[in-house]
């Protein structure tokens, strides 16, 4: 998960591009970069934050009415600076490209890059593979002048080589902005425009929750296998490269995207309250005695507040969030993400004290930061404390560019909720069934064909992911962790998957 953005317009591109990232920061907290053109590039990227990245003379330096922009976050434990986005290559025309997504053949393509077409890549990131497979697309034509033909051409043959999921988008030197979606939609791309005068000036975001900050309104999202290109002269030309099935990933909505973007027709909020509905049956006849019903801020307050409607039990606010720490998830390693909760989320004790309490979460991935808050609760007071996930049970590893581990560091793995109820330290544990999470969000627009659940079941909309693979990228995974840190726990030892007594 990492969140892009590209604007085409008639003023300085970087205003937009700078507060559009700094909207897109949860997509991402590891990196940022932005990259603009007035007849040359203008590039700044670095780690970290949008704003400790960008300072006023960076930004005066970013000139153009054309650019792009990406917010990161490591999937594979690596997080080199070299890695940061959008990455450039000169020929032909120069591109610079910036891409949301995993793509599952990357090392095959990687290897074909070097040995036949006697390219050098830097980095070991599959962004950089992307934007070498469509600049070579885009040489092998050899246009005289580039024509949106060309574009789409170009966009054909990456369609034909690269597997996975794959959202980017694309600054061609003296030429325009492109965008384009794999033929699945795994992963979100939305088209959005703004009035200037008698003119119109374009955006492409991950999510439309970008838009109305910077003025623009929502058109639509691109679909699977689309590509739309924005000329220099700020021409719109679209065009369905590959037919597709639209096969989002069904995290978007349980975590990743913000509560008030609207992804693929679907309203993320009202998705997050009908998951906490649907868990509202099996907590009904558990026949608990729950006083209060309580998110873990933030990501998981609608589905609570749908469930808590549903029970006609009270909604409380039972922690208080440091937003000035980011979201433990995407931070790289267990060791940050254990840290941070210490500080990041703190017990209103008065809200526990004596009570039965539902701690209501989006999911549960290790297991550690559920059984930490179940702690806090009880330090708190709380006589009984009850857990549900309103997302199923994280079974399986994502290939698609979601940080969701190798499947020995997952507790639903290989344990059954009896044992994760125990590990946490829960009174009853509940979570959503895959059929539920589906409904829930098919609910909003019954236009998609499928949805990628293959965190929680196995089912991988793409056909080359299959167990091999899984394990080869869990091996990949592993090594980039070891080269580059070794993950500790609070007390300095190696973190491990946890072992269930």
């Amino acid at each position: 998960m990492c969140g892009i953005l590209a604007v085409s317009g008639y003023r300085p591109a970087v205003e937009d591009l700078y507060d559009g990232l700094i909207v897109l920061q949860h997509r991402g907290q590891d990196a940022a970069g932005i990259v603009t053109y007035d007849n040359q590039f203008h590039l700044k990227k670095s780690n970290g934050m949008v704003r400790d990245v960008f300072h006023t003379h960076s930004l005066q330096r970013l000139t153009g009415a054309m650019g792009i922009g990406h917010v990161r976050y490591p999937t594979a434990g690596c997080s080199s600076e070299f890695e940061a986005q959008p990455f450039f290559v000169n020929s032909p025309f120069g591109i610079a490209l910036a891409h949301n997504g995993n793509l599952t053949n990357a090392a095959q393509l990687a290897k074909e890059i070097k040995e036949q077409d006697f390219r050098h890549l830097n980095t070991t990131s599959d962004s950089e593979v992307l934007l070498n497979v469509f600049s070579l697309a885009l040489r092998k034509q050899r246009p005289k002048t580039l024509t949106a033909e060309h574009v789409f051409r170009a966009v054909r043959m990456v369609h034909r080589r690269c597997k996975g999921s794959y959202s980017a988008v694309v600054l061609i030197g003296g030429h325009g902005i492109l965008a384009f979606r794999d033929p699945y939609g795994i992963r979100p791309l939305q088209f959005g425009k703004r009035k200037f005068g008698m003119k119109e000036e374009y955006i492409l975001a991950s999510e439309n929750t970008v838009m109305k900050p910077l003025g623009y309104e929502l058109v639509r999202d691109l679909l699977p296998g689309e590509a739309i290109f924005i000329d220099r002269h700020n021409k719109v030309h679209a065009r369905v490269c590959k037919q597709g099935t639209l096969n989002p990933c069904a995290f978007e909505w349980v975590y990743l995207a913000a509560p008030d973007s609207i992804i693929d027709g679907v309203s993320v909020y009202k998705a997050r309250v009908r998951m906490g509905e649907s868990l509202s049956e099996q907590i009904k006849r558990s026949g608990l005695k729950i006083d209060s019903i309580i998110p873990i801020p933030d990501s998981s307050r609608a589905a609570a507040a749908g469930l808590a409607d549903k029970l006609k039990i009270r909604y409380r606010e039972g922690f208080v969030k440091n937003r000035y720490i980011g979201r433990t998830f995407i931070m790289p390693g267990q060791a940050m993400r254990q840290r941070s909760l210490r500080f990041k989320i703190h017990p209103i004790e008065l809200e526990f004290k004596g009570n039965n309490v539902l701690l209501v979460d989006d999911s549960i991935v290790r297991g550690n930061t559920s059984r930490k808050i179940v702690e806090m609760a009880r330090e708190a007071g709380a006589k009984k404390v009850f857990f549900a996930s309103a997302a199923p049970q994280i079974k399986g590893p994502c290939p698609y560019g979601v940080d969701i581990p190798t499947t020995d560091e997952l507790i639903a793995s290989e344990h059954t909720v009896d044992q994760i109820k125990k590990f946490i330290g829960a009174d009853a544990l509940f979570y959503s069934r895959v059929e539920d999470l589906v409904h829930s969000i098919q609910f909003g627009n019954k236009k998609i064909d499928k949805l990628c659940t293959g965190c929680f079941n196995g089912r991988y909309p793409t056909p080359e992911v299959n167990k091999k693979l899984l394990l080869d990228m869990a091996k990949s995974r592993n090594i980039t962790r070891d080269s580059h840190s070794m993950t500790s726990d609070e007390e300095g030892e190696p973190y491990k998957a946890m072992t269930l007594l």
